[in-house]
């Protein structure tokens, strides 16, 4: 009976273990009348599958290649995705910011640092809590904030309820003025 290794061509990889399982078996010394003469059978070579014909007129299909690729493309036409190729990306530079604005030491606010830094498209929150103390001083730097906003044209927001919390919107920034939600209350209280 032949054997699956025979079937596809192979040797068989226990034969040389049945082989020495018959000598230990059998006994050690046979008659010479029942001898063999054992030949040794050739191993074969496994031979190369035949190749089967593509059907006449019939083109594989290939993908095509999307418009702009850069990468490699494989021999059959395909494009290749390396993924162990590494593609850094050019750094974004961001172009606006958030910027917290405090009296310095005299107590001042730089209204045209601010105005520059508005007109350039950043975000200023001005706190007036420093001066505590000094209510007339808080007064005079709103009304220096509201003369500064109007000459720019965006407007100033109160963050809080004694108007210590001042936020003007940079240039192209929008403020939604419907709600009037702030922090996370309205996110975690749907």
């Amino acid at each position: 009976m032949a054997s699956l290794w025979q079937f596809f061509g192979l040797p068989d990889p226990e034969a040389g273990q049945n082989a020495n399982r018959n000598e230990v078996q059998q006994p050690a010394v046979r008659p010479l009348a029942t001898q063999q003469q054992i030949t040794p059978k050739p191993i074969e070579e496994p031979q190369a599958p035949a190749l089967i014909p593509e059907p006449v007129g019939v083109q594989p299909t290939r993908k095509e290649i999307p418009l702009g690729w850069q990468g490699p493309v494989t021999s059959d036409g395909e494009p290749f995705h390396d993924l162990g190729a590494l593609h850094k990306a050019t750094p974004v530079i961001p172009n606006r910011a958030l910027r917290y604005v405090a009296p310095d030491v005299m107590n001042r606010i730089p209204t045209r640092g601010i105005a520059k830094r508005i007109n350039q498209g950043d975000t200023v929150i001005v706190d007036l809590r420093p001066l505590v103390h000094m209510d007339t001083h808080q007064n005079v730097c709103r009304r220096e904030l509201k003369q500064m906003s109007d000459e720019v044209g965006v407007g100033v927001f109160a963050l809080d309820a004694e108007d210590k919390l001042l936020l003007m919107p940079g240039n192209d920034v929008v403020v939604d003025v419907q709600s009037h939600e702030l922090g996370l209350g309205a996110l975690l209280n749907p």
